[in-house]
C-alpha cells in the first residue's frame, strides 16, 4: 500500500483553511451568543445583534439558504450544496498536494476554508448564519460571514496567481527563444 506523502506546502493550505474554520464558526458562536436566545436556530431572521457603525454596519442575523451572499436562496438544495461544497473542497486539498506557490497554496487554504464552514452551518441549521451586514451603505446589499469572505479572497488571489503564473511563464518562455 502506497504511503500518504503530503508535501509540507499542503500543509500550510490546510493551516489556512483550518483557521478560516475556526474563526468562521468562532465569530458565528460569537454572535449568536449576544442573542437572548437559547439556540442560533431561535433567532428571528433580521435580528439585529447590533449597530457597529451607525448607518454602515451592523450584526444582523440572516438564514441564508442559497450560496454566497444569499444567490440561489430557495433553500431547496442544502443536501446539494453541502455535497457540492465538500466535493470543491476536496478536490481543492488535493490540488494543494500539486502546488508549489504560495499565492496559489494561501488561495487553495481560503477557499477550502470558507467551504468547509459554510457546510457546517447548512448540515448543522439547514442555513448558513450570516450576519456581517454593510446593507445600511446602499452600495453593498448582502449580509455575508466570515466563510464568505474567505471564499471571495480566495477566489480573487486564485485569480491573480493564474496572471502572475502566466506572465513567470511567458517571461521564462521569452528567454529561450532569445538564445
Amino acid at each position: 500500500m502506497k504511503s500518504l506523502n503530503i508535501p509540507r506546502i499542503a500543509w500550510a493550505a490546510y493551516g489556512f483553511a483550518l483557521a478560516v474554520i475556526v474563526l468562521d464558526q468562532l465569530t458565528k458562536a460569537g454572535v449568536a451568543a449576544m442573542a437572548p436566545y437559547p439556540s442560533v436556530t431561535d433567532i428571528p431572521v433580521g435580528y439585529r445583534f447590533a449597530t457597529v457603525i451607525p448607518g454602515l454596519f451592523d450584526l444582523t442575523m440572516v438564514q441564508n439558504r442559497g450560496v454566497s451572499f444569499g444567490l440561489f436562496g430557495d433553500g431547496e438544495a442544502r443536501w446539494f450544496l453541502s455535497l457540492f461544497s465538500v466535493v470543491v473542497a476536496g478536490g481543492l486539498a488535493w490540488w494543494a498536494t500539486k502546488a508549489d506557490r504560495r499565492l496559489l497554496i494561501s488561495a487553495i487554504g481560503l477557499v477550502i476554508g470558507g467551504a468547509v464552514g459554510n457546510v457546517i452551518d447548512r448540515i448543522r441549521f439547514g442555513y448558513v448564519v450570516d450576519f456581517l451586514d454593510f446593507s445600511g451603505t446602499g452600495v453593498f446589499p448582502w449580509v455575508f460571514n466570515v466563510a464568505d469572505s474567505a471564499i471571495t479572497v480566495g477566489v480573487i488571489l486564485l485569480i491573480l496567481d493564474s496572471f502572475l503564473s502566466e506572465r513567470r511563464a511567458a517571461a521564462v518562455g521569452a528567454a529561450h527563444e532569445k538564445s
